[in-house]
């Protein structure tokens, strides 16, 4: 009887511990970046402000609200973008991305315009919409579908690229077609990141490991034309 009574008396305890330990990983976890409160966007002063860069999740605090299972992260940038970015002090290649970030390329979403005249002119191919006029407009059938796909409405969407021109362009045009603005944030350019979490995509000897990109192609061969 006695042997009985310990044995129920361990296995209460046991339970008990098994009990508070996942109590305690349930509250480690609570406390990690996915409930991380996030500011309204905010746009910075002066030439950053006219970028849209955000005043608060940046280039310098981005690390703090990475891996969030409420947000997609991603890098607009070409992996080798015709425009000279060198010019201006950046590199028309993707030299690294920040982890956790996916690559969908900004031009070939919608036509480019508003480049800085040093850098000359980028991709001229097909693109999912044009812009003229003040108004974007579908080139294909699946376009608007694609873009609700890689930009979820239901999601906050931080967006990068190299100085932060193409990321603030394409917060304008996903609010201009229907986005939340106050769910997208521009995080600026990744030139200015120097944060833990780089993933080097240039080489020591000078060559580009594209294969470590997780990069999203859009093949326009398949798509129906409008």
């Amino acid at each position: 009887m006695i042997r009985k009574t310990y044995a129920i008396i361990m296995c209460i305890l046991v339970a008990v511990i098994f009990a508070i330990g996942g109590v305690i990983c349930g509250m480690k976890i609570n406390t990690g970046n996915s409930l991380l409160e996030l500011p309204k966007p905010e746009v910075s002063e002066g030439q950053r402000g006219e970028l849209g860069i955000d005043k608060n999740i940046n280039e310098s605090s981005i690390d703090d609200y990475l891996g969030r299972s409420d947000s997609v992260y991603i890098d607009v940038r070409m992996l080798d973008d015709p425009a000279d970015y060198a010019a201006i002090g950046g590199d028309s290649k993707l030299a690294g991305f920040v982890d956790g970030f996916e690559v969908v390329p900004y031009p070939y979403l919608v036509n480019v315009t508003g480049l800085p005249e040093a850098v000359g002119s980028t991709y001229t191919g097909p693109t999912l919409f044009t812009y003229a006029d003040g108004k974007y407009t579908a080139n294909y059938q699946q376009s608007m579908r694609i873009l609700e796909d890689l930009f979820p409405k239901d999601k906050n969407i931080f967006l990068m690229c190299g100085g932060g021109g193409y990321s603030g362009m394409l917060k304008n045009m996903l609010v201009a077609l229907g986005w939340n603005g106050d769910k997208i944030y521009v995080v600026g350019g990744y030139w200015y990141y120097d944060g833990k979490n780089k993933v080097d995509v240039k080489q020591l000897d000078g060559n580009y490991a594209f294969w470590k990109v997780p990069y999203h192609e859009i093949d326009f061969s398949k798509l129906t034309e409008i």
